[in-house]
């Protein structure tokens, strides 16, 4: 089996509005979720006007691909995770994160400046390097003013200053140049994916709590062949492995009584591919909209509900940076799938906590 991504987010609050964090193999994101209703129809690619008001994730929505690998600014939130587990020629095995964030301002005041804000663009960029124990991590926040972040299709690109994900088109079909550099850290990877897009949840919508608009429009690239390069500590290592991509758009998804979820996908040997998230209630147990799924060699999928599989915590880690305790080791149950598997982190210090202003 290989060893798959965890994310683990954390408790929402307002004054962790601001406070965001990510881990390479175990994650955490703290985030504090708006509250907007209202609807409009999605603008075009080439569409600057400002958005007063944002679209509800509602079923029936109609996936088409290469558009929805980019930005929806009607929604929101958005986000594209990619993560993946990569070794070189000796073995040497290595996580990375790059993720990219996309945070609507609902900005009603008329201003022509291309200075003006309507969308914040967050990133982060994670190594971790197994055999010697170390994690590194980078993060930015930029407007997109004069082109410093955005999420284009028409340029083929998700980008936040140097950092950015291009998507590549050939004649045997698409692929995802990652690049990224800071300090003595730095990848440069091509993503390939081996299946086409699985479409999350139901009807075009991963419902995450009750009412209507509470869900997000989510799809994942399950297994994209990767190879490239890692640089850490100043060595360059030629690395080939797996990756996973995520990515999802919504207005309003949690509730206050969901005080946050956790997360985690498997690339397992016999060509599945699994995903699952566990919504955190205030009283400690979990939500029933908890989901998640399972996607077979053929590529076709199978969705999965909260009485379908059982994510049970066996251990965890205390950060001593922010106190924060992390679940690092699980018992997966699908019993009617067959699958019954305990995973853990691969290291226990891989927290990213930032705090960085806007540029």
């Amino acid at each position: 089996m290989k060893f798959g991504i965890l994310k683990h987010l954390g408790t929402r609050s307002p004054a962790a509005a601001a406070r965001w964090a990510a881990l390479a193999y175990l994650c955490a994101w703290i985030f504090t979720w708006p509250h907007v209703t209202g609807a409009q129809e999605e603008p075009s690619a080439q569409d600057s006007s400002p958005l007063p008001r944002f679209c509800k994730a509602l079923p029936g929505y109609q996936f088409e691909f290469p558009r929805d690998h980019f930005s929806h600014r009607c929604f929101r939130t958005e986000w594209w995770y990619f993560t993946g587990n990569l070794s070189d020629e000796n073995g040497r095995r290595f996580g990375f994160e790059l993720t990219f964030f996309r945070e609507g301002v609902d900005n009603p005041y008329p201003n022509p400046s291309r200075w003006r804000v309507d969308d914040l663009y967050l990133a982060h960029f994670a190594i971790s390097d197994l055999a010697a124990e170390r994690f590194f991590y980078a993060d930015r926040l930029h407007r997109p003013g004069i082109e410093m972040a955005g999420a284009d299709l028409d340029k083929g690109r998700i980008w936040n200053a140097d950092w950015s994900a291009e998507l590549r088109t050939t004649g045997g079909g698409e692929s995802w140049l990652l690049q990224a550099a800071e300090g003595d850290h730095r990848i440069r990877l091509e993503l390939t994916p081996l299946r086409p897009p699985v479409i999350q949840g139901r009807d075009g919508v991963s419902q995450k709590a009750e009412g209507e608009g509470n869900a997000s429009h989510y799809y994942s690239l399950t297994r994209l062949a990767t190879s490239g390069v890692i640089e850490t500590g100043g060595v360059t290592y030629n690395v080939s492995g797996l990756s996973w991509m995520d990515h999802e758009f919504s207005t309003n998804q949690l509730q206050p009584n969901q005080v946050g979820w956790d997360w985690l996908s498997l690339q397992l040997d016999d060509g599945t591919d699994w995903m699952f998230f566990q919504l955190r209630l205030n009283d400690g147990s979990r939500d029933a909209h908890s989901a998640g799924s399972v996607v077979l060699p053929d590529g076709s999928s199978v969705q999965l509900t909260a009485a379908d599989f059982e994510m049970t915590p066996l251990d965890e880690w205390r950060s001593p940076h922010s106190g924060g305790t992390y679940p690092i080791r699980w018992r997966i149950q699908v019993p009617a799938q067959g699958l019954d598997v305990t995973i853990s982190a691969a290291m226990e210090d891989q927290e990213l906590l930032s705090r960085t202003p806007p540029e």
